[in-house]
């Protein structure tokens, strides 16, 4: 069988046994087979997510075969699509490489960007550390690093390497600072242990105390260096001071008791003291000074040999009484202020000079009325206004010390 070209006759192959019809539509098959491997990479080049590397490969693999086909037909239109179909995946090729670039490198940045929060991790000041959730934080930046390895776009050795050697760095910083930081907190935690310790043994010693005033500061005093020392570890901290609060409760409750008793005893005092400042302010208010300074003495000596009252009412009793001695005081004052004659004789002459002051400014407003100086008019009133008002401040004043 042979077919026809622009460079003459060329023959495509042999059917023996064959009649010329047959042989004919046996090679034309041999063309639409070619033609149809053309038409599936034009389909599968369609897509746009088309593998073009199996394309290209579909391609390399049909061109030996367009080159000297054995088949008739329009060979050379078969030519112009492969050689169309070369273009495309050069294309193609292109973009993907594109893309190849693009999703490297935003996997680049990915794990820059987990290499960068490890960095400022490690980074942190470990007096401001959050251990664990900066401990919790790392170990999920190290999964997103092992899952972008297995299933995220390869990045190339060298980046990968140098990206890898920042965060492993990042970790082992992160992992000296961790431990040099909970060795110390060890350190201290049993420093402080061992001063706890200690409170603990003198509050033990102190709980069968009777001194009731000397052991309830020195227990005070305890607990300010139980405060000033610190926290030692939880489960230590919490058994110290469960057995510091035990101590100490045995004394104070042997304290309480102890002072409930003397309460009872002082209750009968306290009812003397009742009926003594019933009496005292019964002094109020004071309308005889002399009269009332009497009482309040001769109160004031039976309230200190009716003795000692229950400790709750000891602030009560004593501010009634303090009350009552203020408003005898302060009337004991007053009663000077009035009747002190210095003071006096500053009033009456302070109104004496009030007085002809005010005489005078009135001769000086009857002269400028005359003259008709209305300025003058103004200000010798206004004067006399202030004057007016000031000799009747003065007068008050003065009718006090009578």
């Amino acid at each position: 069988m042979f077919v026809r070209t622009t460079e003459g006759e060329r023959a495509v192959g042999s059917y023996p046994g064959a009649s010329d019809d047959e042989a004919l539509a046996y090679f034309a098959r041999k063309y639409d087979e070619l033609a149809g491997q053309l038409t599936l990479a034009e389909q599968r080049l369609s897509v746009p997510d088309a593998p073009v590397k199996d394309v290209a490969r579909a391609l390399d693999a049909l061109r030996p075969q367009l080159d000297e086909p054995n088949a008739v037909g329009d060979v050379p239109a078969l030519l112009q699509r492969l050689s169309a179909l070369d273009e495309l995946v050069a294309v193609r090729r292109k973009e993907a490489e594109q893309r190849r670039a693009e999703a490297k490198e935003a996997a680049r940045q990915a794990r820059t960007a987990l290499v960068e929060e490890a960095e400022r991790i490690a980074e942190t000041d470990p007096s401001r550390m959050q251990w664990k959730p900066a401990g919790e934080r790392l170990r999920v930046l190290f999964d997103e690093w092992r899952a972008a390895q297995r299933s995220g776009t390869r990045l190339d050795k060298p980046v990968e390497d140098e990206l890898w050697k920042r965060f492993s760095h990042a970790r082992t910083v992160f992992d000296r600072k961790r431990r040099q930081h909970f060795s110390e907190l060890e350190k201290r935690h049993n420093e402080v242990k061992a001063v706890k310790q200690k409170i603990v043994a003198e509050a033990e010693t102190l709980a069968e105390s009777t001194d009731w005033g000397a052991t309830g500061a020195a227990y005070r005093q305890l607990m300010d260096r139980w405060k000033a020392a610190g926290r030692a570890a939880r489960k230590d901290d919490d058994a110290l001071w469960a057995q510091f609060r035990a101590a100490q409760d045995r004394f104070f409750a042997a304290r309480n008791a102890a002072q409930s008793k003397v309460d009872e005893e002082f209750r009968a005092n306290l009812e003397v003291k009742e009926k003594l400042l019933a009496e005292a302010e019964a002094l109020l208010p004071v309308k005889d000074l002399d009269a009332a300074k009497a009482r309040l003495r001769d109160i004031q000596d039976r309230w200190e040999a009716a003795g000692k009252v229950p400790r709750a009412d000891v602030s009560r009793v004593e501010k009634r009484l303090r009350a009552v001695e203020q408003a005898v005081r302060k009337a004991e004052e007053d009663q000077w202020r009035r009747t002190n004659p210095e003071a006096r004789a500053r009033a009456e002459g302070a109104l004496g000079q009030l007085e002809e002051t005010i005489s005078s400014l009135e001769s000086e407003l009857e002269a400028a009325r005359s003259r008709g100086d209305q300025r003058r008019v103004r200000e010798a009133e206004e004067a006399l206004a202030a004057r007016r008002a000031w000799l009747e401040q003065v007068r008050q004043a003065a009718n006090d010390f009578s």
